[in-house]
């Protein structure tokens, strides 16, 4: 029965010393250095961070800088491109309307009709013009420059067309009149027969 007590008593002290020294490792030691050095890597963390936010800013107004200039640029090739129409215009219809009224195939009740039909393109792009000049010289006109570019772009291309109008109307009336010229010859050829 000793021995048994003996066991007893030792188990029983087992069994209080095992959780005592599980729990008794108590507080954590930390090492100065680390922390040290930890808190030296969190500050340049937090200087590059600062730096990177200041890039970025940075770059988002040179962003905005670049498409201002590029907005620019595209209402300037818009300008470039809707002055060169207007010329080809102007020059398609001081010439070659003045050769199509002097074609004696074209009968005097249509050179109105011509004439009109000239005019109102013409007097359309001189519209075209003006409503150009207001957008580029008025500030009452409350337009972004992308804005006035994507105006601009628009007025181009409806220059474009008043050209191609222009062109085909020439066209026809030149094939109008090398047919009547055909006819003419036609009707009064000479017969050797």
């Amino acid at each position: 029965m000793k021995n048994k007590i003996k066991i007893l008593v030792l188990a029983v002290a087992i069994i209080f010393l095992l959780p005592a020294r599980a729990t008794g490792q108590g507080m954590p030691v930390y090492d100065n250095t680390n922390f040290i050095s930890f808190a030296k890597s969190l500050i340049e963390s937090a200087k590059q961070t600062s730096q990177l936010l200041k890039t970025v800013k940075f770059l988002k107004t040179q962003k905005e800088n670049i498409e201002k200039v590029n907005n620019v640029i595209k209402q300037l090739k818009a300008v470039n491109e809707l002055a060169k129409n207007n010329q080809k215009l102007f020059r398609i219809v001081q010439d070659d309307l003045r050769e199509i009224l002097h074609s004696p195939y074209i009968k005097p009740d249509e050179v109105t009709k011509v004439s009109e039909s000239f005019n109102s393109i013409i007097e359309s792009s001189l519209e075209g013009l003006d409503y150009i000049d207001q957008i580029l010289s008025s500030n009452n006109l409350k337009m972004t420059d992308a804005e006035r570019a994507e105006v601009l772009k628009g007025m181009e291309l409806q220059s474009k067309e008043m050209v191609a109008e222009i062109e085909a109307k020439t066209k026809r009336y030149r094939e109008i009149i090398a047919f009547r010229e055909m006819q003419d010859k036609i009707n009064n050829r000479e017969t050797n027969y």
